[in-house]
């Protein structure tokens, strides 16, 4: 009776559920390492663990897999599914956005809504966690990614912006906050301006320098490749650019030398745009390459023993599933069956497109042959020739046209080769898009405590907050006291704003005061730097950037600044 009692208890004990630690029992630590595979489904994790299993049998599972501790559920303010501005920017923040929103406050959307906001607020810059452990407590700060540096992820640590396809105001801003270490694309984007400011302040520049960004020893680092976003992982040149784990243990060995800490946001970027293209090959491998850098973070924060790591995608793509209903018994084949011929391929869609643009046409069943492991049939080489984007078709451009079997997409050759490698598949998609279900989460803390079951992406900026000794009101402080409507700050001084001399330039801010001439601040938008004086003889740098929306024609600048015209 008594075993019978144990059994019982141990049973009750099994099927209980785990609790989520309490924000109050967060013990803090030195470092924080956030780790985000963009737009990575849990299908898309489970192909690329089958993928690396099958390739090599010694490794069964991913560097993540002893760390996965739960799921979030991440959406915007006004609707379930959202894109990466608003998703990481709550991460971030702790405040959901509408799409396409950086680090920024939402506009109302009444009943839509998901929680209640404050119209008064709408486009106000927001505070980020990165911003936060700088300003409060001297940490350093680093960003590591494969797109380029303005775009959503990197940017939603970094700037604010309600319009995230505007480079000319995030850039700036990123240059501006002071970042220790960022490492990533956009070689093309990064201003002579931006560059002259970085270099002023003690950076080392490199852009499409590998050897440069490997030698260097200096603290504060800018390391750029690509004219725009970084290859794929398969696709690479690993002369020409490092991986994502070289990018991330080179991050953390200059940011470990801070005393006070860091915080670090690595994104695995491009698992997102293989997914938008149904690409997945790039889609694997790519989260592999993001897995590997994550084991670079762990073995670091289990070696330093005061670092937290947490990883968790911003959202899902795409709907890719392992089976699809036109893979007739897909459910019965064996692991050779479902993939043998997908561990073959050696290219992304966009590898295989560049290869075939590459040489001529008499050599594309060679190129098929080597990277793929099969040919092309005689339907997908009308179906390539007939392609719009093709450049050593056979048939003039203007004779092409679509296949006549619809099935067969011959409209971007990109598309194309997605379209022909997944043929080999039994990997189905439903949409090109975003999708809505919840992602994972996996967690490393030195002393246990995680954040366990589902949160929302509200409860992870808490649980972020929390690691650093602080909570989401610290940010809220920082905001309303960094973030404040110029006609609020500056309220009885004359403000002016001044027209950009360049066409699409934004505008600057002139406030003087009225009974002293001699009191003057020239501010430019985007910057943490702001001109005293008549002439601006004088150089007043602050510990944010001053954001200019012209949705409201509004400047947020620090309440401290009112206190250099008095």
């Amino acid at each position: 009776m008594k075993k019978q009692v144990v059994s019982l208890l141990l049973l009750a004990a099994a099927v209980m559920p785990m609790q989520a630690i309490e924000k109050e029992d967060v013990k803090p630590v030195k470092n924080v390492i956030v780790m985000i595979p963009d737009g990575t489904s849990l299908a898309t994790v489970s192909i690329a663990r089958w993928l690396q299993w099958y390739q090599d049998p010694s490794k069964p599972k991913l560097n993540i897999d002893p760390y996965l501790c739960g799921t979030v559920r991440t959406h915007s303010s006004n609707a379930p599914i959202g894109d990466s501005a608003p998703t990481t920017s709550c991460y971030m923040t702790g405040q959901p956005s509408r799409t396409g929103y950086v680090s920024t406050y939402p506009e109302q959307d009444a009943d839509n809504d998901i929680y209640p906001t404050d119209p008064a607020r709408a486009f106000q810059p927001l505070t980020t966690v990165l911003e936060a452990g700088k300003q409060l407590q001297g940490k350093a700060a680093g960003l590591v990614f494969t797109c380029e540096f303005p775009h959503a992820t990197p940017a939603d640590c970094s700037a604010h912006s309600y319009n995230r396809g505007k480079y000319e105001w995030i850039a700036p801003q990123m240059a501006h906050n002071d970042l220790d270490v960022v490492i990533g694309g956009g070689a093309g984007l990064l201003s002579e301006a931006d560059e002259a400011y970085l270099k002023a302040n003690g950076y080392h520049v490199y852009r499409n320098d590998l050897n440069g960004m490997r030698a260097d020893k200096g603290d504060k680092m800018w390391a750029l490749y690509g004219n725009r976003e970084m290859d794929y992982d398969i696709d690479r040149d690993p002369a020409q650019q490092p991986s994502i784990e070289e990018m991330t243990r080179k991050a953390i060995e200059k940011l470990s030398k801070d005393p006070d800490g860091f915080f670090l946001m690595v994104e695995g970027s491009k698992v997102d745009w293989a997914a938008h293209g149904n690409d997945p090959v790039g889609m694997a491998t790519d989260f592999l390459a993001f897995d590997r850098a994550c084991g670079a973070a762990l073995e670091f924060a289990r070696q330093n023993g005061e670092t937290a790591v947490v990883v968790l995608p911003d959202h899902g793509n795409s709907g890719i599933s392992l089976g699809r209903r036109s893979c007739s018994g897909y459910d019965k084949l064996t692991k050779d069956q479902l993939f043998h011929q997908f561990s073959l391929y050696k290219l992304t869609a966009e590898g295989f497109a560049k290869k075939v643009n590459s040489v001529p046409n008499s050599e594309v069943q060679e190129v098929f042959r080597t990277y793929a492991g099969f040919e092309l049939t005689d339907e997908e080489l009308n179906a390539l020739n007939n392609c719009k984007d093709y450049k050593n078709s056979p048939i003039p451009m203007e004779q092409r046209k679509q296949s006549d079997n619809s099935s067969m997409y011959s409209g971007n050759l990109t598309g194309l080769m997605a379209q022909i490698i997944t043929s080999r598949t039994c990997f189905g998609f439903t949409t090109g898009g975003h999708t809505g279900e919840e992602v994972f989460l996996a967690a490393y803390h030195p002393q246990g405590t995680l954040p366990i079951g589902m949160n929302t992406n509200i409860e992870l900026n808490e649980y972020l907050c929390n690691l650093f000794g602080l909570t989401h009101d610290n940010l809220e402080e920082l905001t309303a006291a960094n973030f404040v409507p110029h006609t609020q700050v500056f309220e009885g001084y004359d403000c002016q704003i001044v027209p950009s001399a360049e066409e699409k330039g934004s505008p600057s801010l002139v406030v003087k005061n009225k009974k002293n001439k001699k009191k003057q601040l020239t501010i430019a938008p985007f910057s943490n730097i702001v001109k005293a004086g008549k002439k601006g003889e004088e150089e007043i740098r602050l510990q944010s950037v001053v954001v200019y929306v012209d949705k409201n024609n509004t400047f947020y600048v620090p309440k401290q600044l009112a206190d250099f015209l008095k």
